[in-house]
């Protein structure tokens, strides 16, 4: 089973820290991997169009980010960049190659 998912944290998504699951805005679920590829370059067109910054890291994981989207932190008492991540697994693990 292939997955697409989409969260909203202060955290690139892969370092998929304790409780990442809990930050989760959208799941999809697809059966082959084609299905799966073509839903998530359609959401990173739109997030590219949408944020001016990205990242990725190998192919399960990409990152979007708009410098002035921060999010005050009381623990840290700081503001903490707001990260838009995309995260591809296959069978629940990150998809790292093609």
């Amino acid at each position: 089973m292939h997955e697409i998912i989409y969260m909203r944290t202060d955290y690139e998504p892969w370092w998929m820290l304790d409780g990442w699951e809990e930050k989760i805005m959208t799941r999809h679920e697809f059966s082959s991997p084609e299905k799966a590829r073509s839903y998530l370059e359609g959401l990173k067109d739109d997030f590219s169009r949408r944020f001016p910054n990205q990242k990725q890291k190998n192919h399960a994981f990409t990152c979007y980010w708009n410098e002035e989207e921060t999010e005050y932190c009381e623990d840290c008492e700081e503001d903490l960049q707001i990260f838009h991540g995309l995260i591809w697994l296959v069978n629940g693990k990150p998809n790292i190659s093609f």
